[in-house]
């Protein structure tokens, strides 16, 4: 199980990003680009996933992760149930939707510093 407080030391470890609160929702972002969401309960973790992998993830894991709510299928977007997350699997989650929002070149160069 993972907390808030390692959603968001993962999160703000990343180049650029940022925290925000929307609507009384803790979210990140890259410029104005949200990577990763927690529900207003703060159970529940939303975060960028390729569409064309997303259904594929969540039929592997149901308990684990889940679509978004209809109206947010468009984008790039999954969700998690924070309980059934830990903490090796949150930060490669949460370091591949940064990745999908920042120019290549910083991931690289951010993944370079990690020896990665």
């Amino acid at each position: 199980m993972v907390t808030v407080e390692q959603v968001r030391q993962v999160a703000l470890s990343l180049p650029r990003a940022y925290e925000a609160l929307v609507r009384d929702r803790v979210k990140f972002r890259v410029g104005r680009i949200v990577f990763a969401a927690l529900s207003a309960d703060e159970t529940e973790l939303g975060f960028g996933y390729p569409k064309e992998a997303r259904d594929a993830l969540v039929a592997a894991e149901p308990d684990k992760f889940f679509l978004p709510r209809e109206s947010d299928l468009r984008y790039h977007w999954v969700q998690a149930r924070m309980a059934a997350l830990d903490e090796d699997e949150l930060h490669e989650l949460i370091t591949d939707a940064w990745r999908m929002c920042v120019p290549k070149r910083v991931a690289a160069d951010h993944l370079r510093m990690l020896g990665l």
